[in-house]
């Protein structure tokens, strides 16, 4: 088999992924190619009826928010979070262009998704694009990058005290931090796109001067923590909780430049979670992450689709499936702490052990 030969294949077709060239020799657009082309086509009723999905799901939560007693309000609390989430992964087909043909209804959802989250659309759509040109590129990959222990020791310890809650227990925070630190900061992106970020900041801004009075008016201030704060939190412990174990496993390396590779990256650097159906269906399958990071023009409503193809031709490099669970998150988070080149990863007591071991070197 040449790169020349690689087409199209169907789901029923069979291929002897030994004949694949070596990952080391392969584009990513080698590995597109051999996708079905219906995992690009955009669908304008699909796309739409996730909105209206999302839409009316939060609504829905908003009302059981309204309507429950408090002992079920943890539960809508739950529910509407996850429909946020929705929100999310819509403008994020958004800033990515899978939403819809033109670019100025792209922009236009994209601002509409992300406003209710805070999220200036344009600064995180070009933030974003680093992430995927970049993933697992050590130094480089703004999402989820694990520090290394030199990072770590160069830090005061207030900061360091910050790491390890959000690389530890309190994960859930480190997307609230991600929001705050980055996304309203023009001067991380180029200067011709800073004028972007600054109308989408505006928006975000125009937005919280407009609704949180409004909500305060009607619900006052146990309103605005009852019906938008903690459904917030719920989809930042998603944002959260999804980005980390997408890309972090004891397995999955980071690589310098000279030694990164954008196949090996891509396709081997993402693992494939499944979660309850009725998350999977109000997030749109985000969490059928592999294909995304081949390609982003594959709209949320193909993903799958892309999946069942990647498994059949490239099966024998993607990293097995896992089911969330409480306990194998722990085992993430515990295990996979700092960065380190040859161990891949060290957990707290085992850089602990190892900072104590050079203390009481005789060398020192």
């Amino acid at each position: 088999m040449t790169l020349k030969n690689l087409t199209p294949l169907t789901l029923t077709e069979q291929q002897d992924v030994s004949a694949n060239p070596p990952l080391a020799d392969l584009k990513l657009q080698d590995i597109i190619k051999t996708l079905p082309p219906e995992c690009f086509t955009k669908s304008r009723r699909k796309a739409w009826l996730g909105v209206l999905v999302s839409i009316l799901s939060v609504a829905l939560g908003e009302v059981a928010i309204a309507l429950s007693p408090w002992f079920l309000l943890p539960i809508a609390w739950l529910f509407t979070g996850t429909a946020l989430t929705g929100f999310f992964v819509l403008g994020h087909d958004c800033g990515h262009h899978s939403f819809a043909k033109k670019r100025w209804v792209n922009n236009l959802v994209g601002h509409l998704m992300f406003l209710p989250l805070l999220y200036p659309f344009h600064s995180w759509r070009l933030l974003h694009d680093i992430h995927h040109a970049h993933t697992n590129k050590l130094h480089v990959d703004n999402a989820w990058h694990p520090w290394t222990d030199t990072m770590y020791l160069s830090e005061n310890r207030w900061v360091q005290g910050i790491y390890r809650f959000v690389r530890g227990r309190l994960w859930t925070l480190a997307s609230v931090l991600h929001l705050i630190l980055i996304h309203f900061d023009p001067s991380r992106v180029t200067k011709r796109n800073r004028a972007k970020v600054k109308f989408s900041v505006a928006m975000v801004a125009i937005f919280a001067a407009i609704f949180f009075p409004v909500l305060v008016a009607f619900t006052g201030v146990w309103g605005v923590v009852k019906f938008w704060l903690l459904p917030w939190l719920v989809y930042h412990f998603w944002m959260s909780t999804f980005t980390l174990l997408h890309h972090t496993d004891p397995t999955i390396p980071f690589k310098n430049k000279a030694d990164w590779n954008a196949v090996e990256a891509q396709l081997c650097g993402t693992v494939h979670w499944n979660y309850s159906r009725w998350i999977e269906w109000l997030c749109h399958d985000i969490n059928v992450h592999v294909p995304h990071h081949i390609s982003v023009a594959i709209p949320f409503y193909n993903l799958r689709l892309a999946y069942a193809s990647l498994n059949e031709n490239w099966g024998e490099h993607l990293k097995p499936e896992q089911q969330f669970s409480w306990q194998q998150t722990f085992d993430i988070i515990d295990q996979c702490w700092l960065y380190d080149p040859e161990k891949i990863y060290l957990s707290y007591p085992q850089f602990k052990a190892q900072q104590n071991a050079i203390v009481d070197s005789p060398n020192q």
